[in-house]
């Protein structure tokens, strides 16, 4: 099976043992304790399940500066985005040297983590203008992973966790949510050896699912997992609920069986663009996927960042940087001069009226009309499934 990320053994910071958990939970009663914004809370539950190894953990405004410039930890680890504990509020936790972190997303905060503290630092106006910039290639407020970041607060807390809840995600997805450690035991459970790993933030369309075929027809793949995000998303994105029924539907009814797997994480997006897909390129390497598909626009929003730069991001690494590989992907549609799916850059002798396309926003408008779509852009067991949400607003 492939390596995790740093060819360093694979750190999971869940506590897995059941006893040992009992104990840190009995402990965390007596600490002081700080409740997590969603997104701290969310890079716990990733560093939990073995998607951020071999982090051991939040890092500090140094880590943070130089992941963010130089795309590596101080002591030299491949990292594109820090991982951080940023708060608005420190209060009763200022001198303590080990603290219980609470969960923001379940009611009563319960503790989701132990963190033995390494330092609180106050971030500066421009040292967190530098990191924005360099992560998002924007200040712009308007970016939606600018704003959350801005707002996260400017105490940085870092140091290593014990992380004892998968917060809401193994509660409200327990079909889907799964641990890059699981991951990895599912993969060796089939005894695939060529695994890609497609993500999308959307349900699957047509061209979706005809990209998947290709990607794996192309390398001739054992299995696709996709990997969809059940964290916060911007506020006109699809719930992971329907999301994940629409997948599973599609599944179910198109794929070959025990070829596909439909995973979900516990993350909020950052749209970061280029910067996101090389992370998500970490955390499907370290789930075991040997290739990722990057599209157009992969982890963009709006018009931030070219339609490949996703793509073109991993083209400038150093080498050595990442053992997954990439399948470069463009945009897939419909041929009306052939009658199937094709990757656009893929044919000759088209030009885009030979191309069935429709914006997102057509398909919204068709589907909350209770109009099932075309089956040249969607399946129309998915198409069921959409209206009957839009339906439900």
């Amino acid at each position: 099976m492939i390596q995790p990320h740093g060819n360093q053994n694979f750190l999971a910071l869940y506590e897995s043992d059941f006893d040992r958990r009992q104990t840190l939970l009995e402990e965390s009663r007596n600490l002081p304790s700080l409740v997590l914004n969603s997104a701290a809370a969310s890079n716990a539950v990733m560093l939990g399940g073995g998607y951020f190894s071999p982090l051991n953990g939040y890092m500090n405004i140094s880590d943070a500066l130089s992941v963010s410039k130089y795309m590596k930890t101080k002591n030299g680890l491949f990292w594109p985005i820090p991982i951080l504990n940023l708060a608005t509020n420190i209060n009763g936790i200022e001198r303590a040297s080990r603290i219980a972190l609470r969960d923001p997303n379940i009611q009563d905060n319960p503790v989701m983590a132990i963190m033995d503290v390494e330092d609180i630092e106050n971030i500066s106006s421009s040292d967190k203008d530098e990191i924005i910039k360099n992560i998002f290639g924007t200040l712009d407020h308007h970016h939606p992973g600018v704003r959350v970041f801005r707002n996260l607060g400017n105490f940085c807390i870092s140091g290593s966790i014990r992380v004892l809840s998968h917060s809401y995600f193994s509660l409200n997805h327990k079909n889907t949510y799964k641990t890059a450690v699981q991951l990895r035991e599912e993969i060796n459970r089939l005894g695939w050896k060529k695994i890609i790993a497609f993500q999308t933030r959307n349900p699957m369309h047509l061209a979706h699912e005809e990209l998947c075929r290709i990607a794996m027809d192309s390398l001739n793949a054992d299995g696709m997992i996709i990997h969809i995000p059940l964290g916060k998303l911007k506020q006109d994105d699809i719930p992971a609920h329907i999301r994940n029924k629409c997948i599973q539907k599609m599944i179910d009814v198109y794929f070959a069986s025990d070829s596909t797997i439909l995973s979900g994480y516990g993350f909020d997006m950052f749209y970061a663009g280029p910067r996101e897909a090389l992370l998500h390129a970490i955390f499907r390497q370290n789930m075991g996927a040997t290739h990722m598909i990057v599209g157009r626009d992969h982890a963009g929003v709006g018009s931030y960042y070219g339609p490949f730069d996703a793509q073109a991001v991993f083209d400038r690494l150093p080498n050595n940087s990442l053992k997954i590989q990439i399948f470069n992907a463009d945009h897939t549609a419909y041929s009306r001069k052939l009658n199937r799916v094709v990757m656009m850059n893929k044919v000759n002798d088209h030009t885009l009226d030979d191309f069935i396309i429709l914006s997102g926003n057509e398909m919204r408008k068709i589907l909350k009309s209770g109009t099932v779509l075309p089956e040249t852009i969607t399946r129309p067991e998915v198409s069921r499934i959409l209206i009957d949400y839009y339906r439900s607003l």
